[in-house]
Formats: structure tokens, sequence, C-alpha cells
């Protein structure tokens, strides 16, 4: 098949699962379009078919807004047609779905027919979505869809309870490639990080609000009081000077370390002792997911999509949003001796295949044929 894939092409759960969706399809040999205004962070290495189209938005002293959705809606038109693609996939509706209606209806006037899937993914809906400036038209755009996903049940509920969706919303839920993550740490990385055997614990994440990255460094001094530990925070975004402000407040400061935006997070997840995801709301935890898979045991909130992969005293614990207490004395639970540890984490990655790329995809192969 070939194949169209919209998505933004950040660090962001929509943009690495679509991605890294549109790299498994190619392997099997499918041709993959990415269109997006610059190439997605995941999309590294050469696969013969992949191709790549920048989104090119002309700037006019007319536009305070260069008109994105229109250059999107006029690429995807010209992608479509002059690779004669069957079916078109877009990730996030905002603005992705109404650019594809969009283009849809431009190509059917010329007599081409294209199906457009459109996948849900969190945010898009549960915030942005919510926004009385966009919910009219991210309603309608998704229900000219020819078929929905959502990457949880709990989304797929919030959805229909947010909009009127006159259709089904068919959920196929996020995946990890276990290959990929189940890889043996670094040592010398390792004692680079924690020289004298700290646990070291993780956090991965774009550090907007709703990821309470200052709870993760609460409960990091609350784990480090009791045992000597190290804490990475990998990512970057507005939050991050708070939780800076916080581990000096704390005095923890000297244990904690923020490595940025990292493309490789295998290598630095194959170190870590635990992953701590406190967020407001995660409509799957794509980042929990991927700490599984490389062994390490996630103590999370309870919300949204993260009981759903997260299972209390087996690959975690989870708790109430803001519960620091709580997420603290579980992290101490898990990290207390080498025995329970290993077992966690032995947990965690066991579970995770249940998520393994190799058994998601055929959903999206299947959802495609009934299109082409």
């Amino acid at each position: 098949m070939r194949i169209g894939i919209v998505c933004y092409p950040t660090f962001g759960g929509s943009g690495v699962l679509a991605t890294e969706l549109g790299k498994a399809l190619a392997q099997k040999g499918h041709h993959i379009h990415f269109i997006t205004y610059q190439q997605p962070v995941r999309l590294n290495g050469f696969i013969p078919n992949i191709f790549y189209h920048e989104v090119q938005v002309p700037t006019y002293p007319l536009f305070d807004y260069p008109p994105y959705e229109t250059a999107l809606a006029s690429s995807m038109v010209d992608v479509i047609k002059n690779n004669n693609l069957d079916l078109l996939h877009v990730h996030y509706a905002i603005p992705h779905a109404s650019a594809a209606f969009m283009a849809k209806k431009i190509l059917e006037l010329e007599g081409k027919k294209i199906p457009v899937i459109t996948t849900l993914h969190g945010t898009d809906i549960t915030l942005v979505g919510k926004d009385k400036t966009y919910a009219p038209v991210v309603a309608f755009s998704i229900n000219q869809s020819d078929a929905i996903t959502a990457v949880s049940n709990n989304l797929r509920d919030e959805t229909y309870k947010t909009f009127h969706i006159e259709k089904e919303i068919e959920v196929i839920p996020n995946f990890v490639d276990v290959d990929r993550f189940a890889r043996k740490p670094i040592d010398a990385f390792k004692k680079v990080i924690a020289p004298d055997g700290e646990r070291i614990i993780l956090h991965a994440s774009n550090f907007r609000k709703i990821k309470r990255v200052k709870d993760v460094v609460r409960i990091f001094n609350e784990i480090n009081k009791a045992i000597p530990s190290k804490l990475l925070f990998i990512g970057d975004g507005p939050e991050r000077q708070p939780a800076e402000e916080l581990s000096r407040e704390l005095g923890v400061c000297d244990e904690v370390r923020f490595v940025g935006k990292q493309e490789q997070m295998e290598d630095i997840m194959a170190i870590g002792d635990l992953f701590l995801l406190p967020s407001e709301y995660e409509s799957f935890g794509l980042a929990a997911l991927e700490a599984m898979a490389a062994g390490v045991p996630v103590v999370s909130t309870n919300v949204g999509g993260l009981s759903e992969i997260n299972i209390p005293g087996q690959t975690g614990y989870t708790a109430n949003v803001g519960d620091v207490a709580t997420m603290s004395q579980d992290a101490l639970k898990i990290l207390k001796d080498d025995t329970t540890l290993k077992t966690f984490k032995s947990n965690a990655a066991e579970y995770a295949k249940k998520y393994d790329i190799s058994n998601i995809i055929p959903y999206y192969e299947k959802l495609y044929e009934r299109f082409v």
C-alpha cells in the first residue's frame, strides 16, 4: 500500500507513534510518505520506501500567523496526486484532520477518492479540543473521517463524552519496539551517572504543567532520603526551570541531571531502576511503556490510560494525582532491595511484550485494507 502519514515531527507521543508506525509499515514493504513541516525526530536512518515531504508555509506581510493548515492541505493534495497514495493517516486531530478533510474534498472534485483515517492521541481531545475556539471544527473533522482510532479505551470514552461523535472509535493501543528497548546497560555510562551504585530514577516528558514535573522532584527527594539515588530528567519544556529551582530548594540539585531531548531513549532507559510519571492526565503513557520495555518499573498516577498499562504490584504502582507521599512510599517498596527490584523489572519487561510493535501493526494493516 501507498500510505500518507501526517503528524507533528516532535518528541511528543503522537509524533513518536506515527513515525514508528511508518517505519514498521515500510519494513513490511509498504510505501510510506510523511507529510509535515520538518523531518520527524524518530525518522533517522535510511529506509528505501520511506519518503519525506516538507510542508512549505510562505510568509506574507498580510498574515500575522502563516496559514499552516491551508499549506498542509495543499501539500496533501500534491503528494496524494503525484504519488498515487491509497489512503491518508493523520495523527492528532488539530489541525491534521481538518486539513485532511479539505484535501479530500479538493481531490473529489478531480475524481480522486482518498480515505482518511484519524488517530486521536490525547490532548487533541482532552485539552486543546475542548477549547471552544476549536471544538466545532475538531468534532466535524473527526466525524468526516472514514475511520477513527484512539490509543486507549480511556481516550475513546473521553472523546465520546467531549464531542458528539457519530462513528465508531476503534481502540488500537500505542506500541513499543521491545527488541529496541531490551538492551543491556552500558556499564561505563551507568558508572558516570551513579559512581557509587546509586539507584537511577528516570522521568521523560515535554515538561508541561500537566506532567507535574515538580512532583517528580518531590518524590525523588523522599526516595533519596532513604536510598542513595540519582534522578535523570529527559526532555525539556516550560516547567524545567521550576523543577530546577525546587531541586535546589530541597537540596538535591547535585543528585539531579537534566539531559535534554534525546533520540536514543533506549540507551538511557537501559540504566534506569525506576520511572516516575505523576501526570495529571495521560491518554496512554507511551514513555511509561518504553520504560517497561527496558525493564524499568513505573510509579505513576492512576489517570487516563495509565491504569491500562501499569499494573499495581506487578509492573509498578499507581496513586492519585498529587499524592506524593504514596508514590514515594511505593517507589521505596520497589527499590528497597535488589531481589524486589529485579522482580519488578522482570514483570515490567514481560508485560510490555503485550504491546510489542509486531502485535499491534497488523491491526493497522487490517484497518487500511478495509479502504484499499
